[in-house]
């Protein structure tokens, strides 16, 4: 279980990095408002303000999601692609969205486009990252195709809608999360949150489905492990 009051103030904070972490976490890994977060810590004796638990995870959901990607084991080697629609201040951006074989997401970014450019700085921003996958899985969208085809001529690339069922899965949870926060604001502010609240996810979201329980037990310590091991790092 998370620990409060464990952690020294960070320099400059009033508050320790115990509850600082403690905010970030309960803010990410729950459908929960910033003032669902305040109430919660006022439970708990600790009277702060939702825009101090605003700045919180704007400031530090970074720190974490990086610690996270550094610690993970290396992806699954198939790779799943999709895109979904978001819509801010009247205007349609599109959510490029890259998962592995088991469901945790490799990395998202919003655009303005949905045609090839986009889907080439996309495979780049991947590819950098993770290095080159063996499969890569897609709808029908001629844009992955010609990307592609640019980048990665030999890699195999499957198009098929009904195989891409675990990528178009992976939206939900940020369809939740959009509904809470009563839509994304501004594409930096979703690419920014989005982008800390899917590795927060991997960690906290095992695949209960394919776990004993004790084996579900197992990964949720591990994760409040490691949680508690960024919280202790964190620095302003």
């Amino acid at each position: 279980m998370l620990k409060l009051n464990v952690f020294p103030a960070l320099k400059g904070y009033r508050f320790p990095r115990s509850i600082i972490g403690y905010a970030v976490w309960a803010y990410h890994r729950f459908a929960m408002s910033l003032r669902d977060v305040e109430d919660l810590l006022a439970a708990r004796g600790i009277v702060l303000s939702y825009e101090t638990i605003r700045d919180w995870v704007n400031k530090f959901g970074h720190y974490f999601s990086g610690r996270i990607r550094r610690d993970r084991p290396a992806p699954n080697d198939k790779w799943h692609l999709d895109e979904c629609v978001v819509k801010m201040n009247g205007k349609t951006y599109w959510l490029w969205r890259a998962v592995d074989g088991n469901g945790d997401t490799l990395d998202i970014l919003l655009q303005s486009r949905r045609n090839t450019k986009a889907a080439r700085r996309f495979f780049c921003k991947l590819f950098k990252r993770w290095g080159m996958p063996r499969v890569l899985v897609t709808d029908k969208l001629g844009s992955y195709g010609a990307a592609k085809r640019e980048i990665a001529p030999d890699l195999e690339h499957r198009q098929h809608k009904g195989l891409n069922n675990r990528a178009e899965a992976s939206h939900r949870h940020t369809r939740r999360r959009e509904k809470v926060m009563g839509r994304f604001k501004s594409p930096r502010q979703a690419q920014r949150f989005l982008s800390a609240h899917d590795q927060v996810a991997a960690i906290f979201r095992p695949k209960r489905n394919r776990l004993s329980a004790a084996s579900s037990r197992h990964a949720r310590a591990d994760a409040f492990c490691l949680w508690n091991d960024y919280t202790a790092e964190l620095h302003a």
